[in-house]
């Protein structure tokens, strides 16, 4: 992680808000964006950046990258992701298994696609290809951007000099997190139906 490290030393927050809108829209990296994530919360551990402003950062430049790829998907259709998916390593298998969670889940998907590798650069396409209100796609897909970058950055600051160990955290914990966003999305909803209900009585 040497290149990064020096990238990240001269540009600082600068580096972590276009790598991060570049990787979630889907123009490839040699490195996955949850090491990258990691690997800046290591990053802040040392001292040498703030944890809250690389949050910032990493958060804004994802949020950018997911609604280009929102504002892609309505403006160009399905034509596109078809063509220049698999120039942006975006697979056609990848395109319909994303599909069929979309239609399994709905708007969940966009909280659940941030932690499946592949998904989370075609979820948002499709969000704004089948037409989702930019209302609907913001409060689930910026709540799942928050939460993935919050829980890789932290896991890295935690882990410290053993943030390579994260691989070890994934296999073991991955689908325990994506449940317990399912919960939280649930419950988010229902208290989200209950206050408009009590407005209205």
């Amino acid at each position: 992680m040497g290149t990064w490290h020096l990238l990240i030393g001269h540009y600082g927050y600068i580096t972590a808000f276009i790598i991060l809108s570049f990787g979630v829209i889907g123009i490839w990296f040699p490195v996955p964006d949850e090491i990258i994530l990691t690997y800046l919360g290591y990053v802040t551990s040392l001292g040498e950046m703030s944890f809250f402003l690389l949050l910032a950062s990493a958060f804004f430049g994802s949020l950018c990258g997911i609604s280009i790829s929102y504002l892609l998907g309505i403006k160009l259709g399905e034509p596109f992701l078809n063509k220049y998916g698999p120039k942006l390593f975006i697979k056609e298998k990848t395109i319909r298994k994303t599909n069929q969670l979309f239609h399994k889940y709905g708007s969940l998907m966009l909280i659940i696609s941030f932690f499946i590798p592949g998904v989370r650069h075609v979820a948002a396409y499709l969000a704004g290809i089948t037409r989702f209100s930019f209302k609907r796609f913001a409060l689930f897909a910026y709540i799942g951007s928050f939460v993935w970058v919050i829980i890789f950055l932290g896991i890295g600051y935690h882990l410290g000099e053993n943030w390579e160990h994260i691989f070890l955290y994934i296999q073991k914990y991955m689908w325990s997190l994506i449940l317990f966003l399912l919960v939280l999305t649930i419950i988010l909803i229902f208290y989200k139906c209950y206050s408009k209900k009590r407005r209205t009585i």
